[in-house]
């Protein structure tokens, strides 16, 4: 029996959509990253984008557990020498709420060329609009996973 190994062209992506109200952030990120990458299908193959496009509404909803919104940070860069910044996540969430999101997700995803390939199938909006009405997303809950012990 042979191993079966997808090709490019025969994928076939479909347009994911969903609500971040009142979810777990790193609970929702962790699914997101698991369709962007294609793991959910079982035609899953790790060389290849095999997964599917996501659209997140209501970033700015998300919820955090415990004392997240003060103690954790965002780090970016301004690409000059000495141009690390550090941004809490409460301002981010108040001026920037899809950063929080692609941030989550993006630490979740391979490091690499094709983790950042995968990336940009994953659009953000901080409220319930998006432009993405002519790809006719599929509403899609993340579960909220099985409890164990």
């Amino acid at each position: 029996m042979k191993t079966y190994m997808a090709r490019a062209g025969d994928i076939e992506r479909r347009w994911l959509l969903v609500d971040a109200d009142g979810r777990t952030l790193g609970r929702m990120a962790t699914q997101i990253a698991m369709v962007l990458r294609g793991k959910h299908r079982p035609t899953y193959t790790p060389h290849l984008d095999t997964g599917d496009f996501v659209i997140v509404v209501n970033a700015g909803k998300v919820r955090l557990t415990g004392s997240k919104l003060e103690k954790e940070k965002i780090f970016r860069h301004t690409m000059y020498p000495g141009g690390a910044r550090w941004t809490s996540l409460k301002e981010v969430m108040e001026k920037h709420p899809e950063r929080v999101v692609t941030a989550a997700v993006r630490g979740m995803m391979p490091h690499h060329r094709l983790g950042r390939a995968m990336m940009k199938k994953l659009k953000v909006y901080a409220s319930a609009e998006h432009p993405h009405q002519a790809q006719q997303p599929v509403e899609w809950q993340p579960s909220a996973g099985k409890r164990r012990g």
